[in-house]
């Protein structure tokens, strides 16, 4: 009868703590703090209820010698850590998603906002997993057959932790790999990538893979040691704007200044370019013809990419249109 009461009087304590924390939450919530508030109780109310219930339970429960009080005993603390585990990680998720939406949607060109949004995720996703791998070690500690396996699992140490760490160094490096990326300062959510001959944007960046956007709306999915193991060209790592180079093969008596006129004309009637930089030089000569690099920056990769086609689009019409006879030709001379 002491067991019974006490378990109804922590039922009762448990529902007044629920009425009393979401009257004290509306009222706090309605300043400044209702956008973390809010939102952490909602979604943790009924896993911290569900805590309570069974914490009091557990240790208003009678300890005997008959076995099905021992079970019951057994089966509420089993309850009590797979319900602390999911308050954990409920609230991990939710500070997560609370992070994220005070964070600007339109925040390509912030790089401080990309850096956290390319952090925060595999925290989250790391404290997670040690979280639910500690819950299952606590487990596995309250049964006497496979105790000193939960104790492995909880120490990280012995031979199963060397058999699951050799069974899963490739998971495990690609984990330990996606944090390195995500703190290493290299490369962000958002940023611009040249990998292979192909460009494309940072779409997610998991622990054990990057999710990459392509031009041509391909999803290009590496694992995250290839960030740490092979080099890649970062467009966006420190701003966002990115200059956009093509080249062009003329004859050599082309005119470099009617060229430039022409070029200068283009890139300054494009909405692409930025009004930031553009030059035409002449970086290479061969025994046929001449080379001419046009260069232009542009707010960010998606733009360059269109501003050089544009570009690439606009000189060739011209050559063709207007000076046909700067097109590359192969000469030869005829003695009789």
């Amino acid at each position: 009868m002491v067991s019974v009461a006490i378990v109804l009087a922590s039922l009762g304590a448990a529902l007044l703590l629920d009425r009393f924390t979401g009257v004290l939450v509306r009222r706090v919530a309605r300043g400044r703090y209702q956008w973390c508030l809010t939102p952490l109780y909602r979604a943790c109310r009924r896993p911290a209820i569900m805590v309570l219930l069974l914490g009091a339970l557990y240790f208003a429960m009678p300890t005997g010698p008959d076995w099905w009080i021992r079970a019951v005993r057994h089966g509420v603390q089993l309850l009590l850590i797979g319900g602390t585990a999911w308050l954990i990680v409920k609230a991990l998720y939710v500070t997560e998603s609370i992070i994220f939406s005070r964070l600007p949607e339109a925040a390509v060109s912030d790089r401080r906002i990309r850096r956290a949004r390319t952090q925060i995720r595999p925290v989250r996703r790391l404290t997670a997993t040690v979280v639910t791998i500690l819950a299952i070690g606590l487990i596995m500690v309250t049964f006497r057959p496979v105790r000193l396996f939960g104790l492995s699992v909880l120490g990280s140490a012995g031979v199963v932790g060397a058999v699951i760490g050799l069974s899963a160094r490739t998971a495990l490096g690609n984990a330990f790999a996606g944090i390195q990326v995500a703190f290493a300062d290299s490369l962000h959510v958002g940023d611009v990538l040249v990998i292979e001959g192909e460009w494309g944007r940072v779409e997610e960046l998991k622990l054990t893979n990057v999710v990459i956007r392509l031009w041509d709306d391909r999803v290009l999915i590496l694992p995250t040691t290839y960030f740490t193991e092979r080099p890649f060209q970062n467009w966006t790592r420190n701003e966002s704007r990115v200059v956009g180079q093509i080249k062009l093969h003329v004859d050599h008596t082309a005119d470099l200044d009617d060229l430039r006129t022409e070029a200068r004309r283009l890139v300054e009637a494009s909405p692409l370019w930025d009004r930031d930089q553009w030059v035409l030089q002449m970086v290479d000569a061969t025994a046929q013809s001449v080379v001419i690099q046009i260069q232009a920056s542009a707010a960010d990769g998606p733009s360059a990419w269109d501003l050089r086609c544009d570009l690439r689009e606009g000189l060739i019409r011209y050559l063709r249109d207007e000076h046909p006879q700067w097109l590359p030709r192969t000469r030869s001379e005829y003695k009789p």
